[in-house]
């Protein structure tokens, strides 16, 4: 059914549950398993140096439930493969589905106030609409 599968991953409860449905997915059938964490940028940072504080953070933070994600998909016998990139997340994500080919995007869903929803929307509604490839949300 697909053959290469993407999970978005910002280390959430809902990105923890995508990855649990994307192993069970990847193991009925054989796979090519990623996982892309975005550590998110400022859209208007004052420095160089402000950059590079919050990349630090989002390593510090990040790089720990890599580790963890490549721990659980061995204890399943699988391989995933991971991917840390700085960014905004949803034009990160769109792009490397894009210039990667993934058949399916999973993503967990994170919920908001339904006025949030209406003025800004959320990462998961830009996500189904912006994606060039199938969306799974995990509730």
């Amino acid at each position: 059914m697909y053959s290469k599968i993407l999970v978005a991953n910002d280390g959430s409860d809902g990105a923890f549950k995508a990855l649990m449905v994307a192993f069970k997915l990847a193991l009925q059938s054989d796979v090519e398993l990623h996982m892309l964490c975005v550590a998110e940028v400022s859209y208007f940072p004052g420095s160089i140096g402000e950059v590079e504080v919050e990349r630090e953070r989002a390593d510090r933070r990040l790089v720990p439930m890599i580790e963890r994600a490549k721990r659980l998909a061995a204890l399943r016998g699988l391989t995933l493969e991971c991917h840390l990139l700085p960014g905004h997340p949803v034009p990160t994500i769109v792009n490397f589905v894009r210039t990667h080919g993934f058949d399916l995007l999973v993503i967990g869903f994170m919920g908001h106030s339904a006025l949030y929803n209406r003025l800004i929307g959320s990462t998961t509604d830009w996500l189904v609409e912006l994606s060039p490839c199938a969306v799974l949300v995990v509730k």
